[in-house]
């Protein structure tokens, strides 16, 4: 495959806010596989369709270490290079897995609500006591995540400012420099180092000391695995829910219908979120490519051995043959079969958590404040600009 004068430039557009742009559809429904040419790196495939989506997340022929170290079609300046869970085929993804699956369970979750709860009421208490006009992002969206996940790692919670400037960084696409992304890697990279040493003097049981005696003792992954572990946990942990939250108050303030339903009927709450989950466009633009190992059949097109694909979690989550008016937001869907978490080896680890600090967050406060509204006019609020994960850079509200 060649450029030509018909290939598509990616992204088709800027982020705007929740907009989500139509020609991924229009896409979707002629060409479920299409070839674009990537910011960085060259062309790619493109997998918009929800069959074909799956199709490349649990395929084996599709890899995501192979792109280690290669100039590769992408869109972020910066060319992988680490050996973390998010860069590696099964045995090794298996075996770095398995290292932290027991702390994601479905009932480790639910002891976690528990703190969760606490948390959550603590910041509405805050927010209360403080009085309108309040804020939600740095108000209860984005200190709920940062501090569970400060738990189950052992972080300190007075040096979260620090990795949050480097995690913004890193996940500044368009907003950073090549040189500005890697120099947060550097220090993110020094600072899990930093712990690690503290946790060799003095052994824990939370997270990062049981990936340090894995390492020492047991020697199950090795010392750059444990950093670049380390840092994905702290970054995946908390962008991705804080973001979540604040996107879905934002839609709920901007649904009315539904708001008023899920105030009045406290059991639709998992399914609101599932839904919410699915219909937001968390990724500002397509990420993590794999390459094709061998030739594969998908779509309608032939995708050569050595040829990198993307897949588009929003678009597919919007696909009208597997959901019933897919751009409509349903809090009674029959069926809701959405990959906002991934789908195959690499699905979310973090996605019972995830679930969990968003039923707790917006459950609560629209309990705690019903009659909760934007205190400026929708359309100001500002959302983030040139970052990976969409989301409100503020949320003024009043009640």
């Amino acid at each position: 495959m060649t450029i030509d004068e018909g290939t598509r430039t990616y992204p088709f557009s800027e982020a705007d806010r929740l907009h989500f742009d139509p020609l991924y559809l229009k896409l979707q429904e002629t060409e479920p596989v299409t070839w674009v040419r990537m910011p960085f790196g060259g062309e790619a495939w493109l997998a918009t369709g929800y069959r074909e989506v799956k199709a490349v997340l649990a395929d084996p022929r599709f890899s995501r270490a192979a792109i280690t170290n290669t100039d590769h079609p992408r869109t972020s300046p910066l060319i992988q290079s680490d050996n973390g869970i998010l860069s590696t085929d099964p045995p090794d993804h298996g075996r770095l897995r398995k290292l932290v699956a027991k702390a994601f369970t479905a009932r480790r979750v639910e002891e976690l609500r528990v703190r969760a709860q606490g948390l959550v009421d603590g910041l509405l208490d805050e927010l209360a006591e403080k009085g309108a006009p309040g804020e939600l992002v740095e108000g209860l969206g984005m200190p709920l995540p940062i501090t569970v996940i400060c738990d189950i790692l052992g972080v300190p919670q007075d040096e979260r400012g620090e990795f949050r400037t480097w995690s913004d960084t890193l996940l500044g696409y368009f907003a950073f420099s090549a040189d500005e992304m890697t120099a947060a890697f550097g220090n993110l990279s020094d600072y899990i180092a930093r712990l690690v040493a503290d946790r060799r003097r003095t052994p824990t049981d939370d997270m990062l000391g049981v990936l340090v005696s894995a390492r020492d003792d047991e020697d199950r992954l090795s010392e750059d695995e444990l950093i670049s572990f380390a840092i994905t946990l702290l970054v995946a942990g908390h962008e991705t829910t804080a973001n979540l939250i604040g996107n879905s108050i934002y839609t709920l303030l901007t649904h009315p219908e539904h708001l008023a339903e899920f105030k009045s009927n406290p059991a639709v709450l998992p399914a609101a979120v599932e839904e919410l989950a699915r219909i937001i466009p968390l990724g500002a633009v397509v990420t993590l490519p794999r390459m094709a190992t061998a030739d594969v059949e998908l779509g309608g097109v032939t995708i050569r051995a050595g040829q990198c694909v993307f897949v588009s979690l929003n678009a597919a989550n919007r696909d009208p043959s597997v959901f019933d008016a897919a751009d409509e937001l349903d809090f009674h869907r029959a069926n809701n079969p959405h990959i906002s978490f991934g789908h195959g080896v690499h699905h979310c680890l973090g996605a019972p958590l995830a679930r969990m600090e968003m039923q707790v967050a917006l459950g609560t406060l629209f309990r705690r404040f019903p009659d909760l509204e934007f205190a400026v006019p929708a359309a100001e609020v500002e959302f983030k600009k040139g970052r990976l994960v969409r989301g409100p850079a503020a949320l003024p509200v009043r009640w």
